[in-house]
């Protein structure tokens, strides 16, 4: 009987094992994870999770008694520290060996970390990628507490909402000209950047960290302008990293994630990715796509190709976070965009439509979640109103889906 794993217990592996089993697979399935609890949902960690709102189990994407109900066998608190891909041959962390005929690998990503010698090692350093992470910090956020968050990105933004919540004094520094440089345009930074300041977050934006300071906890960080700040703790959210060291050991070619083909399959034909640590092709571009969505539908793609249903994965991308009472949606992607249109709603809620030439690419709704899926429809059918249609306040926004 064929045996399939799976190594990586997050979103993409929990998919992965599923979609398999519904499609009729009635082999053997293994779905390996490292950490010692089931595959859970990442992203509620640096908001519900964080703010006291939701339980362990409720963070768990299916119960434990469902891998047992579906004959998928789980092995938790395990590593694979060896792939022989031409053995078809896993070496387990216990010393133990596995074969497969065929390997998906799920295997996520890590946050980069700040190097020793400017003080990243130092206790009360935190970053926020999984339980674990969470877990340690959670003592940390007592009302009146100072926390300095590195990194204007989602997790930094999400962070700091949550410390702003919980009473803490918070300042968040990024090295670029303003927040969310990397993947919004200036209009949505400006948005949550006034959003933040209204909840007492410090925001310095061109300011980067000199070294964070202390013995053996950390007390102060020296910033690039040459102010020294006292602090409790620091949070670093400065980027994630593709989870590529079994891939690399397996021979497969790795550049920026696993490579893989349309199907999700690597340059192994019996080695398949998905997720975080996997590349795909969006438009003519080779790219990864760090996101639930994708490694949701990347995954049930994989498992469909692992049966040998040739199908192609044709990305739809969409994010979202949750910051105080806003809830941001993004549909697409704004890569190449030359203008931004922002459509006013009801009660502060705010949509910006990217546009390149006249092609509508990508949308970020802030609590606007009818114009949020207008514009995600209207991507993925390949509609593309005029910017002036768009933010009319009187267009009826869904009749635009039937022209």
């Amino acid at each position: 009987m064929a045996h399939f794993v799976v190594v990586g217990g997050g979103q993409a592996g929990a998919t992965l094992v599923a979609k398999l089993r519904s499609e009729g697979f009635d082999g053997d399935i293994t779905l390996i994870g490292a950490e010692p609890v089931p595959p859970y949902q990442r992203p509620p960690l640096s908001k519900a999770y964080l703010l006291g709102e939701m339980e362990l189990e409720r963070l768990y994407l299916r119960p434990l008694d469902w891998y047992l109900d579906n004959n998928i066998t789980l092995r938790l608190n395990t590593r694979v520290v060896d792939i022989d891909a031409a053995a078809h041959k896993l070496t387990l962390s216990d010393g133990s060996e596995m074969n497969y005929d065929e390997l998906a690998l799920t295997t996520g990503s890590h946050p980069r970390t700040l190097p020793a010698a400017i003080g990243g090692t130092l206790d009360g350093v935190y970053t926020v990628r999984d339980l674990r992470d969470v877990d340690a910090m959670e003592p940390e956020f007592a009302e009146g507490r100072r926390v300095l968050i590195i990194g204007g990105g989602y997790i930094g933004l999400e962070a700091a909402a949550v410390a702003s919540k919980k009473g803490l004094q918070v300042t968040l520094v990024e090295m670029a000209d303003r927040i969310l440089q990397r993947v919004a345009a200036k209009e949505t930074s400006d948005y949550v950047r006034e959003m933040h300041r209204a909840h007492g977050v410090d925001i310095r934006e061109g300011v980067g960290l000199e070294r964070l300071n202390g013995d053996a906890r950390v007390t102060s960080a020296s910033l690039t302008d040459g102010s020294t700040l006292d602090v409790d703790f620091v949070i670093v959210g400065v980027g994630i990293m593709p989870a590529t060291a079994l891939a690399e050991a397996a021979g497969v070619k790795v550049e920026n994630g696993i490579v893989t083909d349309e199907q999700g399959r690597a340059t192994d034909p019996h080695i398949w990715a998905a997720g975080d640590c996997a590349t795909l092709t969006f438009k003519g571009q080779v790219i990864r796509l760090e996101s639930v969505g994708n490694a949701i539908d990347q995954a049930e793609i994989v498992a469909q190709n692992m049966l040998g249903k040739g199908v192609a994965y044709v990305p739809k991308p969409w994010f979202w976070s949750d910051q105080y009472d806003c809830k941001l949606q993004i549909a697409g992607l704004n890569i190449g965009y030359d203008a931004v249109h922002v459509k006013a709603g009801a009660d502060g809620a705010q949509s910006h439509w990217y546009y390149a030439g006249d092609q509508l690419i990508a949308v970020d709704a802030m609590n606007d979640p009818r114009n949020y899926m207008v514009g995600k429809r209207l991507i993925e059918m390949g509609k593309s109103p005029a910017p002036e249609v768009i933010c009319d306040p009187d267009t009826d926004m869904k009749a635009l889906l039937k022209g």
